[in-house]
């Protein structure tokens, strides 16, 4: 909800603003003094509904949000859960590489996300990041389909039930 103050035909859009203005005529207000109290000063208060294309685009950053911080979330496999964040990411292509050049049947010890070692192949990490696409995919097509759902919503209670999950 946006709410407008109105003190000697000027306009405030925070009640910050306009205590500046009020204490110019020597009104010093608390900034959590009551609708009642302002018009006694002379102030008119408005309150006006958010416009729903704002109420839109700050939902779809909120279900960007959610989607990108689930696509760095630990990732299972194989009875494990692995991390997946960038430093990870940069970490299961370097062993990739090191187990290919070692040759069929290398394996390394690999800390989990939940800090047990695992014993691993190039192979296995290839399937970490298989599942990892396979969730990437998923998150991304129930982010298109909740961002339609929120371009189309024509309310503020609406588009406030919408999530990607």
């Amino acid at each position: 909800m946006n709410t407008t103050y109105t003190y000697k035909e000027q306009s405030y859009s925070s009640l910050y603003e306009l205590s500046e203005a009020l204490s110019k005529d020597g009104i010093f207000i608390p900034l959590s003094i009551g609708d009642e109290a302002l018009a006694e000063l002379g102030v008119t208060v408005t309150h006006e509904e958010e416009p729903i294309e704002s109420i839109r685009a700050r939902k779809i950053m909120e279900l960007k949000r959610q989607r990108d911080v689930a696509e760095v979330e630990p990732i299972s496999y194989n009875g494990n859960s692995y991390d997946y964040d960038s430093q990870a990411r940069d970490r299961i292509a370097a062993a990739i590489i090191a187990l290919d050049v070692q040759g069929d049947g290398a394996k390394i010890s690999w800390t989990t996300a939940d800090n047990e070692d695992a014993v691993v192949t190039a192979q296995d990490l290839r399937m970490i990041i298989t599942a990892v696409a396979v969730r990437s995919n998923a998150l991304h097509t129930a982010y298109r389909a909740a961002k339609a759902k929120v371009e189309a919503a024509q309310s503020k209670d609406e588009i406030d039930t919408i999530s990607i999950n």
